[in-house]
């Protein structure tokens, strides 16, 4: 077991973790005292309690968002790999009828030149 010491609104704590997570907890920690400090700037001294529960609200809001857009990006991501076989294929089709379309041309411009009368010699 690993332990890390953080500071938040000016408090430190001592926190167990799992080893070689100290630094995440860190950067956890970090990023509630800057929320903390955006809703004291934000709000004034209101209270400590309510400042960290205005800050931890916030941050579940973000992490809400968050997970809502992962989901949707997830979904975006699904829908586009079921249909890009779909399309690709399509434009694989595509171009093999516009590449059958133009050796049928050459191939009937070779034929009539091949029929077309000779000129004279001469």
């Amino acid at each position: 077991m690993a332990y890390v010491t953080v500071a938040i609104a000016g408090q430190t704590y001592r926190i167990a973790c799992a080893e070689g997570e100290q630094a995440h907890l860190e950067r956890l920690a970090e990023s509630y005292d800057a929320k903390i400090g955006e809703m004291r700037a934000a709000f004034g001294e209101i209270g400590d309690l309510r400042l960290h529960v205005m800050a931890a609200i916030a941050q579940a809001d973000e992490l809400d968002a968050a997970r809502k857009r992962l989901v949707s990006l997830e979904a975006e991501l699904a829908r586009l790999k079921s249909s890009s076989g779909d399309e690709r294929a399509r434009m694989v089709e595509t171009r093999l009828a516009q590449g059958v379309h133009k050796a049928a041309e050459r191939i009937e411009w070779l034929a009539r030149s091949l029929n077309a009368p000779s000129a004279p010699e001469g």
